[in-house]
C-alpha cells in the first residue's frame, strides 16, 4: 500500500487489515494498487454534464472487472428449526475471490454520502456471516475535495469558458438557480461559476474522504477489516473536449 501513499492517495487501514491483505491476499492487493496508481482522472470529465456513472467510475469498474474483482449478489437466510425465517440479501460492486476468501469492494466517487453507511454496514454483517474477509471503499480524496474548485475553475479557464454559452460544449446546461447565483456573485464568470458548480456537484454532503473518515472514527463498519482509500488531486490532468 505504500505506493499508493507515496502517490498522494489517502490510505486508512483499520482493524488489522494490512496483514490481513498481506498475509493472505497478496495478489489482489497487488491488483488493487497498479488500477489505482494507474487512474488519471481528465478535468473536463469532472465537468461534462449527462447521467449515469461518471467516466472515472466506468473506467474503474472495467479494470476491475477485468482482473476479475465481479458484481455479486450474497444471499443470507435465516433458519429456525428447519422453518426459514427470514433473509437478505446484499449487492457488492467487486468481490475478488481467492481460495482464502473473499475481497469486498466499493467505489463512492459521487454519490450521496449515506452511501457509505450502507457499505459500511454491508461489509460488517457480511464479514460477520464468513461471506467477505476484508472491505475497502475508494472515494474521492482530502485533496481532491479541497482543491475542486481550483481544478474546475482552471478547466473552465483553459477550454475558454467566460459565459454560459460557452459551457455547451461540456454539455452542461444551468439552471436558474444557478445562472441567478453567479449572476449575484458578481466577479470573473469563470470562478464564480466553478464555485457554485462545484457546490451542486460535489458539495459536502457527497462521498469524499472527509465523509468516510468520520464515520469510520464512529465505528461504523466495526469488527470488519477495512481499507479505505482517497484518489488524490494528482490524478487529475488536463483533458481535451471531445
Amino acid at each position: 500500500m505504500s505506493v499508493l501513499t507515496e502517490l498522494g492517495f489517502d490510505v486508512q487501514a483499520r482493524n488489522h487489515v494490512e496483514a490481513v491483505l498481506v498475509e493472505d491476499f497478496p495478489e489482489p492487493l497487488n491488483e488493487l494498487c497498479k488500477v489505482l496508481a494507474d487512474l488519471r482522472v481528465a478535468d473536463v470529465e469532472l465537468v461534462r454534464g449527462g447521467g449515469g456513472e461518471s467516466r472515472p467510475t466506468q473506467r474503474l469498474r472495467r479494470a476491475f472487472n477485468e482482473l476479475g474483482w465481479h458484481k455479486r449478489n450474497v444471499e443470507i437466510n435465516k433458519i429456525v428449526d428447519g422453518e426459514h425465517r427470514a433473509g437478505t440479501t446484499h449487492e457488492i460492486d467487486h468481490v475478488r475471490q481467492t481460495d482464502k476468501g473473499s475481497v469486498a469492494l466499493e467505489i463512492e466517487w459521487n454519490n450521496k454520502d449515506p452511501f457509505f453507511d450502507r457499505d459500511l454496514e454491508n461489509f460488517q454483517r457480511l464479514h460477520a456471516e464468513g461471506a467477505i474477509s476484508v472491505g475497502i471503499v475508494v472515494t474521492r480524496g482530502k485533496s481532491l475535495q479541497d482543491q475542486m474548485v481550483e481544478i474546475v475553475h482552471a478547466c473552465a479557464v483553459n477550454n475558454g469558458v467566460s459565459s454560459y454559452a460557452d459551457l455547451e460544449k461540456f454539455g452542461v446546461i444551468p439552471t436558474a438557480r444557478q445562472r441567478q447565483m453567479v449572476e449575484d456573485a458578481g466577479g470573473e464568470f469563470a470562478e464564480d461559476w466553478a464555485r457554485k458548480f462545484v457546490s451542486d456537484k460535489f458539495g459536502a454532503a457527497t462521498t469524499h474522504w472527509d465523509k468516510l473518515k468520520s464515520r469510520i472514527e464512529r465505528g461504523v463498519g466495526n469488527p470488519c477489516p477495512l481499507l479505505l482509500i482517497g484518489i488524490p488531486s494528482t490524478a487529475v490532468t488536463k483533458g481535451v473536449i471531445e
